[in-house]
């Protein structure tokens, strides 16, 4: 009983502290309400970072990576894709749902270019955006890459990296890092070698990196993939990253 209550304890704790220091912002496809957050430096001329979260909607992952960037000087907003009322339960649910996402990717792309619009509203720099995402977020991330959205880089963090093979190899304007797990069984190799032609025949400034002895979600201290040494070092590949790119 008195571990239980102090996971509890612990639970409200951290729910508290993103509640002092993210805000959720209000905003809508057509009739669609959408819930994002925002790190509280929102409304100073800062280089901004788009969040896109895993498949079952904002996360305590993609709260502590808001967090972060704030401390390193950037405004975070974290996109809310699915939409108020749509949060998947379960994970039959949830790929169901990020499935929808991926096929019909403009409305992907939209719902992340809406979210471009309010990171911008915060008063990010409209010159020095980047986007991550996490999982179904990174594969999000580089729709973002494929649309050409206004954005001057990508980060992939363990994302499904394929596309719809009649879907043409265009331009990549936008700079691209993809953070990739060794032993990732939901990326085939022959998703990894389309994905590495595109990439190539899109004439992108891109880059790799595969973490060994990692499964697909081994930056999230959550899942039971979780690998601490070398979810640390993407993070830090991820802010190097950003701060070529933003700064």
């Amino acid at each position: 009983m008195k571990i239980s209550i102090t996971l509890l304890s612990l639970f409200f704790g951290i729910q508290l502290a993103f509640a002092q220091k993210l805000k959720t912002i209000s905003y809508k496809d057509g009739e669609q309400k959408l819930l994002g957050m925002v790190t509280s430096n929102a409304g100073k001329k800062l280089p901004g970072v788009l969040i896109l979260p895993a498949w079952k909607g904002i996360d305590n992952e993609a709260k502590n990576a808001a967090l972060e960037l704030q401390k390193q000087g950037y405004i975070a907003f974290i996109a809310d894709i699915y939409g108020e009322g749509n949060l998947p339960a379960g994970n039959e649910n949830a790929a169901r749902l990020a499935n929808t996402y991926k096929k019909d990717f403009n409305l992907y792309q939209k719902r992340i270019s809406l979210a471009l619009e309010e990171l911008k509203k915060s008063g990010a720099n409209v010159d020095k955006i980047a986007v991550i995402g996490y999982c179904f977020g990174g594969t999000g991330a580089l729709e973002a890459a494929r649309g050409n959205l206004p954005v001057v880089g990508v980060v992939s963090i363990h994302g499904g990296l394929a596309k719809d093979s009649e879907r043409p190899n265009n331009p990549i304007t936008t700079k691209v890092l993809v953070e990739h797990p060794a032993n990732d069984r939901t990326v085939p190799q022959v998703h990894y070698d389309a994905f590495v032609k595109e990439l190539n025949d899109g004439k992108a400034d891109w880059q790799i990196i595969t973490y060994a002895n990692t499964t697909h979600t081994f930056t999230n201290p959550e899942a039971p993939d979780y690998n601490e040494v070398m979810a640390k070092r993407a993070w830090n590949h991820t802010l190097m990253f950003l701060k070529e790119i933003l700064k």
